[in-house]
């Protein structure tokens, strides 16, 4: 509830540009206040709202400026600019840069989540609800393994991964476990599965990769060049993991495969495997796997490519694509835009939690004791390995989904959902970014000449990108429309591209062999030695296991704080246009989802990552 006051005044006081607020202190100790806004209605029956959203934990005098946007050339020259600067060497203090580690994206110096400002730590109830989570994984764990566990470690059959969950009460999980050993479900999990970030239609084929006509003309008359120029042969190279250290779990030394894998597109467009190599450089001890193998050695090979996706998916396409990323262009933003810049009001929604729960990860996912290094071939050391490789493949176009898209030589495969769903909520996204920053930026001068924004971007260069130069990321913008493409691929990034590839991780990964997080075995050398035997020995044991799926459990769960995309409960815009685009955008995003829902009912596996409605704000999980 609000609270109302009356004041008078014997002297006109004209337009109100700024309140100052000063917080009592107590007596005995600090007490925190979070106002949201606050309103005034002068005596002409003119409304004044001031926007506020923020933790005051001291005693100082704060300032906030009334609801309108200000670039700093629009502000008053002495006492607004002023003001502006105070602001941003507070935050610049309370947000300070740490390397991380050589070649992977810097973040904000905290060790834990107390050591953040209140502004970006997670509400109570949100905390709360986390640890929740958490621990009724671990007790899902402890209780369906618990008889398990009593007679070895290692998987014997596939039967008893069948026993490990009621996996019926999962729609999709079900699916996948029902369909994981189909050439067909191999083919379109690289289109709408975990990673749909990999897969290329190429032009030729890559030098260490000698696959021949007779290996695969059983699948159409022809030849492969004949097939490449029609635009039907894809593939995905894991060359990322050449190479990468891996460590020992429970005294056992862990494997991890860098895998070629030739899709073709059939003429009944479903997308199948038709060869695969384990590893990158030919040689007589490093077999090309076809569908004609053995069942078992067919199914051995698949493995590891799913492993290796894992692994890929994970460090790269998630965690450094996604999570770290919208980290720098957060931790930027509250350095170099105050709350009057038309910029912060736009994005500060999709920066919510974002810090926070990146420290958590670090903290518990991906430390030396963490989570992840313990159930994961590639551990610590291996794990910024693929980082710092990962980093060197970034670039402005592969961040930007019709760019991106075009690269891969993907516009036309069908059934390509997460291109159909994404490059139409990017399109709707640009077109509102697009409103919002024109309505403030009249000409590219207006850009050009705001140093707020341009240093903004500078630090997002220098501290996400330093010594890419390759990446194309930008260092200065030059026009609006160069800043409008930005500003969508960095809420596209941490909302869209996020959803895309987080979402879906129990449903795709609670079903172990099809995406093991790690392989006990190295890669088989010759061909007609692999049987069910092999296989589950090759595959994590049971505490592996138990702990991968109640950690991917966690992160793929829908939490009661959900904001979803073009939801603002801060009310940082507060003139009549801004506030109307925000409406379309609703609309837009509505319209959207109900097409999406439509399509999804006939489909076998429904694709329902980039539904609107279940895409979050920001990274939050």
């Amino acid at each position: 509830m609000g609270s109302q006051y009356t004041i008078t005044s014997k002297n006109s006081i004209g337009k109100l540009l700024l309140i100052k607020i000063h917080k009592k202190p107590l007596v005995y100790f600090q007490d925190s206040w979070f106002p949201k806004k606050i309103e005034v209605k002068a005596p002409d029956g003119k409304l004044y709202i001031f926007p506020m959203y923020t933790w005051i934990t001291d005693d100082q005098i704060h300032y906030f400026n009334e609801g309108q946007a200000l670039t700093v050339l629009e502000d008053f020259p002495s006492r607004g600019r002023k003001i502006r600067s105070e602001e941003l060497k507070k935050r610049q203090k309370a947000y300070s840069w740490k390397k991380y580690g050589e070649g992977i994206p810097e973040h904000v110096e905290a060790e834990n989540q107390s050591q953040l400002p209140l502004d970006a730590q997670f509400i109570l109830s949100k905390s709360m609800m986390f640890k929740l989570k958490a621990a009724s994984g671990k007790l899902w764990v402890r209780v369906r393994t618990q008889s398990l566990l009593k007679f070895t470690d290692q998987w014997t059959n596939f039967d008893q991964l069948n026993n490990l969950m009621d996996y019926g009460s999962h729609k999709i999980l079900d699916k996948v476990k029902e369909n994981w050993r189909k050439d067909e479900f191999f083919g379109y999990q690289f289109l709408n599965g975990l990673n749909p970030m990999l897969i290329k239609c190429i032009k030729a084929l890559p030098d260490n990769f000698h696959v021949t006509d007779d290996m695969i003309s059983h699948y159409y008359n022809g030849n492969l060049d004949d097939e490449i120029k029609k635009g039907n042969i894809f593939l995905c190279d894991y060359k990322l993991l050449d190479g990468v250290q891996t460590q020992e779990i429970n005294k056992t030394k862990q494997h991890l495969a860098a895998p070629l894998v030739l899709l073709y597109k059939t003429p009944e467009d479903t997308l199948v495997p038709i060869a695969i190599q384990l590893k990158q450089k030919p040689a007589a001890d490093n077999p090309i796997f076809l569908p004609n193998d053995s069942q078992y050695d067919w199914l051995l090979a698949k493995i590891f490519v799913r492993s290796a996706e894992f692994h890929l998916h994970q460090l790269n396409f998630h965690l450094l694509r996604t999570h770290l990323l919208a980290e720098v262009f957060a931790v930027s933003l509250l350095r170099n835009l105050p709350m009057v810049h038309p910029l912060y009001k736009l994005l500060i929604a999709h920066t919510r939690y974002t810090l926070d729960v990146n420290v958590l990860a670090r903290d518990k996912l991906i430390s030396p004791n963490g989570a992840f290094t313990q159930f994961t071939a590639s551990g610590e050391k291996g794990t910024l390995q693929i980082l710092k490789r990962s980093l060197s493949s970034v670039t402005y176009k592969s961040l930007c989904i019709h760019d991106d898209i075009k690269e891969r030589g993907m516009e036309n495969i069908p059934h390509f959902y997460y291109r159909d769903d994404g490059c139409r909520l990017w399109d709707i996204l640009h077109s509102f970014v697009e409103g919002i920053l024109k309505h403030y930026y009249k000409n590219d001068n207006d850009v050009k000449r705001d140093a707020e924004v341009q240093e903004w971007i500078t630090e997002i260069h220098d501290h996400g990108f330093k010594d890419q130069e390759k990446s194309g990321i930008p260092q200065r913008f030059n026009t609006v429309s160069e800043l409008v493409k930005f500003v969508t691929m960095v809420i596209f990034t941490g909302s869209v591209q996020h959803s895309a590839v987080n979402s879906g991780q129990y449903d795709f990964g609670g079903w172990m062999p099809n995406l093991p997080t790690t392989m006990k075995c190295p890669p088989p050398t010759e061909k007609g030695k692999a049987t069910e035997d092999t296989i589950m020995a090759a595959l994590p044991d049971k505490s592996t296991t138990c702990k991968a799926i109640a950690t991917l459990f966690l992160l793929s769960r829908e939490y009661s704080d959900f904001v979803k995309l073009g939801d603002y409960p801060e009310e940082h815009f507060t003139e009549e246009k801004p506030c109307k685009l925000i409406k379309k955008f609703q609309d837009d995003l509505t319209k959207l989802s109900e097409k999406i829902k439509e399509r999804n009912k006939n489909l076998h596996v429904p694709y329902e990552y980039l539904d609107p409605e279940k895409v979050q704000n920001s990274v939050t999980i």
